[in-house]
């Protein structure tokens, strides 16, 4: 089960962990870019309501399509 022996890692307690390849690790530190600039876009987007400094139906002042509410 697991595919075998393939190349050298560490065992603890019957568990081999072997090093990742190299655009393993660079695929991971990109997306977990991507999460980060996520979370800081949502974050200026909806940040206000999140910790109640605005209600969500107060609007968001940069629509722009000309209504007065």
């Amino acid at each position: 089960m697991g595919g075998g022996h393939h190349g050298e890692g560490v065992t603890y307690k019957g568990v081999t962990l072997h090093k990742p390849k190299r655009w393993h690790t660079v695929t991971g530190k990109g997306l977990c870019a991507v999460m980060w600039f996520w979370v800081l876009y949502r974050a200026k987007q909806d940040g206000p309501v999140v910790l109640g400094w605005r209600h969500p139906w107060e609007g968001h002042d940069d629509h722009g399509h000309g209504h007065d509410h």
